[in-house]
């Protein structure tokens, strides 16, 4: 590359530097930039064409902190993410089951190139990504990338969709599916889309077991129950994307189990404490499903469903199945 082009580049490659090694604590001093521009891109200037191009970066509208003295330099005091937010969605990213080992490692080292590498070094130090259960399918990323861009241009999609045998190896179901996707949604640490289909009408299908997507011509089948508000209303009727009759369900619940109802169904839960101080009851619409029934069992004698009498039969005979296992 002719010396004039790396002239033209040298602002760029100063911000280059600025977002990956400047810090609060270390700040970049103009002798730094100096000797990284020659070391590194065969550009010599001076600490006058330094000021100017920091200033420059400034007028652009990057908040360039210069600290004056014999231990001063320059530093980057915001940045597209405060260091917080990276940690939240490093978090995210790391407990996430349905991401591979692999892009969960390349989405961390992505998010940490957006601060510095001192920053960067801290965060990593806390990132375990391995020796848990991670979706098998490495392709589940550009899964959800077809499902979000064929809700965009409103069309079906067609794909096949798989189970794991004894062997750990996957085993296609017989036919493709084709359906209508409206949008995927989290539930036990695992992604699921939500979408219409003429064969199970609304249904919601694990992303990771999903592959060969493809999006087709025809427009998706207009779903009233999962459009706008609804489709908010329906996954939250959903205990771990398992089906089941949509019924209003009275709980009795121990006051302990107060913040899990909450964390389950919301504030807007209408609570009313029983006279005896200790428990609480409240009514929330779901899908009477196994996984429900196993949720609220789960709780032992701090939880019990009162009503509808349909509920509570399927209760007893998912208890009765269970303890004839032993």
């Amino acid at each position: 590359m002719p010396k004039s082009d790396n002239q033209k580049l040298k602002i760029f490659y100063i911000r280059d530097y600025l977002e990956k090694n400047s810090h609060e604590d270390h700040p970049v001093r103009a002798s730094e930039l100096i000797e990284m521009l020659e070391r590194q891109h065969n550009i010599r200037c001076d600490r006058k064409t330094v000021f100017s191009d920091i200033a420059a970066l400034q007028d652009y509208g990057m908040d360039i902190i210069s600290i004056p003295g014999r231990n001063g330099g320059y530093y980057i005091a915001s940045r597209n993410f405060d260091l917080p937010e990276l940690k939240l969605l490093i978090d995210a990213v790391q407990s996430s089951r349905y991401l591979t080992e692999k892009k969960s490692r390349e989405l961390i080292e992505k998010l940490c190139d957006q601060c510095s590498i001192h920053d960067a070094r801290l965060m990593r130090r806390n990132v375990i990504v391995s020796g848990r259960v991670k979706s098998m399918n490495e392709s589940i990323y550009n899964n959800v990338d077809y499902i979000q861009e064929a809700i965009a241009l409103d069309r079906q999609i067609s794909f096949r969709y798989f189970d794991w045998d004894l062997q750990g190896k996957r085993r296609y179901r017989e036919k493709s599916y084709i359906a209508s996707p409206y949008g995927l949604c989290q539930d036990s640490d695992n992604c699921y889309l939500l979408a219409w289909s003429e064969r199970h009408g609304v249904t919601q299908y694990r992303v990771d077991r999903m592959s060969h997507i493809q999006i087709s011509q025809e427009a998706r089948i207009p779903c009233p129950e999962l459009t706008g508000k609804a489709f908010t209303e329906h996954a939250n009727r959903l205990f771990q994307m398992f089906s089941g009759e949509n019924v209003n369900v009275k709980l009795r619940f121990h006051k302990n189990l107060v913040n899990v109802v909450i964390d389950r169904f919301g504030t807007e839960t209408m609570l009313i404490p029983e006279p005896d101080g200790e428990h609480f009851t409240f009514t929330v619409n779901v899908a009477v499903s196994p996984m429900f029934l196993s949720w609220v069992i789960g709780f032992g004698n701090l939880a019990q469903i009162l009503r509808p009498q349909s509920a509570i039969d399927a209760c007893k005979e998912l208890c009765a199945q269970a303890v004839d296992q032993y």
